[in-house]
């Protein structure tokens, strides 16, 4: 795991976001707003610190997918800086058949991970085609099954919750079981559902 800034501008607030499997921050560049952006990635190990944030204001939390998990696991037994957390179109249960990805969805995925099938999983994560695009297959096979290793997260409330309609990676009735009780909001989107949004701020 790393943690890298994509925006550091000295802002009053910082935004960490714990991003996708396999998704660089590409999908998050066009958001705009004074915050500073942290990036976090690669949940093959969990073992990365956050900078120190202290000068900041208000520090949020936007987790996205595999990130949601990943986040919560990684927050136990830390101190958590967080004025409030958002988790989009992910899970604290990320395989699991009624409240995350479906063990046998997931552990296809794995299996017949290649250059092939990661461009079909993009077309899924974005709802259209894209250009193709280089995978360290082995390196991300291994973060898969660091992710499935670890099981459920803590359980832990996020001031938002979003739930895209037409996420093809989390089943949106199985994101509705797990977020049951908390303050969800749905969007018409696929799984990355970022360019519905054109401020940081709107996703909170």
């Amino acid at each position: 795991m790393e943690f890298r800034w994509l925006k550091q501008d000295s802002a009053a607030e910082a935004i960490v976001v714990f991003g996708g499997w396999a998704v660089g921050p590409e999908v998050f560049w066009h958001l705009d707003g004074p915050q500073d952006i942290l990036f976090a990635s690669d949940y093959t190990r969990l073992d990365a610190e956050l900078p120190d944030l202290s000068g900041y204001g208000r520090v949020s939390l936007l987790a996205w997918s595999f990130g949601v998990a990943s986040y919560a696991h990684w927050q136990q037994g830390r101190p958590d800086p967080f004025a409030r957390k958002v988790a989009v179109n992910g899970s604290l249960q990320p395989v699991n058949r009624s409240a995350g990805i479906p063990p046998a969805v997931f552990r296809r995925t794995v299996e017949t991970l290649s250059l092939e099938s990661y461009q079909q999983f993009l077309a899924r994560v974005f709802g259209a085609p894209q250009e193709a695009e280089a995978l360290d297959v082995e390196a991300r096979r291994a973060e898969l099954l660091a992710v499935e290793r670890r099981g459920d997260a803590p359980q832990m409330r996020f001031s938002r919750v979003w739930i895209s309609s037409g996420d093809k990676i989390f089943p949106p009735a199985n994101l509705a079981r797990a977020w049951a009780g908390q303050n969800v909001s749905h969007l018409d989107a696929p799984h990355a559902p970022f360019d519905r949004f054109a401020q940081w701020e709107e996703l909170f």
